[in-house]
């Protein structure tokens, strides 16, 4: 058998991982095309030498450019590849544009496809990744959960309890299995004040491209800088927009903010893990939060990720400055108690190989049902 696993932005790598690993314990080939579409050669290295991801047996090289351009060009470069390696079996994750051109494309070829992290929904369609999502969904002939909110959108959505599996993240099995390596960078120290601190990340354009948000937000987070210092590891985008807005300078001069280049995935996780509060637009730091027994509060109106909220140590707080200050303040005065939801135990890939190989998921959906 011959499994094709599909990368295009940071966080795949990160999901495809154990996967990877999973497979080939089994003997099963399961090489990687790189769609290219997070275009950091030295940043996309660095994660594939630090999560042990062999050499993708492909680049499309797309780089950047607007969602159509961006998955036009994916299909059109992929379409050959996929038509040469004649898989068994697609494997996409997550929901980024190569998610959902990967997804047409197989669809089209009639390559059998599955959907790593299938049925999670904000119910927002401004943002383009839940129409990835939506799409991939539908075409997937197998839709691999992570949560059983997942389970529950799909069989609402008219999708057979047949082609559902709840197995748990395969975020969260990358999570576990590079905790201890993460430590051992001393990472934490280099990086971060002594004492109490907090992690940020903010990159979603309505938090960053809209000056108004951007501006409200900086605010916020000077605010919360006073009560514990703020560890800021700034996405390339994310630093041009606050330039832009003239918003950067108020944050490389408070004393209590540092500003930070893009991390290595190791570096990352082990900020995170160190840290006393995360303040985030992103969906996996959601997830990793959770696990890792962190404080989050979520920079958004909504969450494709409940179990972090139900079952975590997750909220969402929206972007109005006073609510995110307030939101802060809460943690620090009475951290909420982990939880952490069914099957985050980091055998999620184990599953999904099992399932492929022999079919034996690690749930079925009609467990859920009754």
């Amino acid at each position: 058998m011959k499994v094709l696993h599909v990368a295009g932005a940071r966080p795949n790598f990160m999901k495809v991982a154990p996967l990877v690993r999973a497979f080939e314990a089994r003997g099963v080939a399961a090489p990687i095309c790189h769609t290219g579409q997070h275009y950091d050669e030295n940043m996309s290295r660095l994660f594939f030498d630090e999560l042990g991801i062999p050499t993708p047996a492909v680049n499309l090289e797309v780089g950047s450019a607007s969602h159509a351009a961006q998955t036009a060009l994916v299909m059109q470069r992929f379409e050959p590849v996929l038509l040469e390696s004649a898989p068994d079996l697609l494997i996409v994750v997550g929901d980024v544009n190569s998610t959902l051109a990967c997804s047409l494309v197989a669809s089209k070829l009639r390559v059998p496809l599955a959907h790593v992290e299938a049925g999670l929904r904000s119910f927002d369609r401004e943002m383009p990744e839940e129409i990835n999502r939506l799409v991939a969904d539908v075409l997937a002939d197998v839709l691999y959960c992570s949560e059983s909110s997942g389970v529950e959108n799909l069989r609402a959505e008219g999708i057979p309890a047949e082609r559902i599996r709840l197995v748990g993240t395969v975020m969260i099995d990358t999570v576990l299995a590079h905790r201890d390596r993460a430590r051992a960078t001393g990472a934490r120290d280099r990086l971060a004040p002594d004492g109490p601190y907090g992690v940020l990340t903010l990159h979603r354009p309505s938090n960053v491209d809209d000056e108004a948000t951007a501006s409200g937000l900086v605010r916020a987070f000077i605010e919360v800088a006073a009560d514990v210092p703020l560890v800021f590891p700034v996405h390339p985008r994310t630093r041009a927009a606050l330039a832009r807005h003239g918003l950067l300078t108020e944050l490389e001069t408070c004393p209590s903010v540092r500003l930070l280049g893009p991390l290595g995935y190791l570096e990352f996780l082990a900020l995170l893990d160190g840290a006393t509060l995360v303040l985030t637009d992103s969906g996996g730091i959601q997830e990793e939060t959770t696990v890792l027994g962190v404080p989050c509060r979520t920079l958004r109106r909504n969450t494709e990720r409940p179990a972090t909220v139900t079952a975590g140590t997750n909220r969402v707080i929206g972007t109005d400055p006073a609510t995110v200050v307030a939101a802060a303040r809460s943690v620090l005065e009475s951290p909420p108690v982990a939880a952490i939801p069914e099957l985050w135990d980091g055998r999620a890939a184990e599953r999904i190989v099992d399932d492929v190989l022999v079919g034996r998921p690690g749930h079925s959906p009609g467990d859920l049902e009754d």
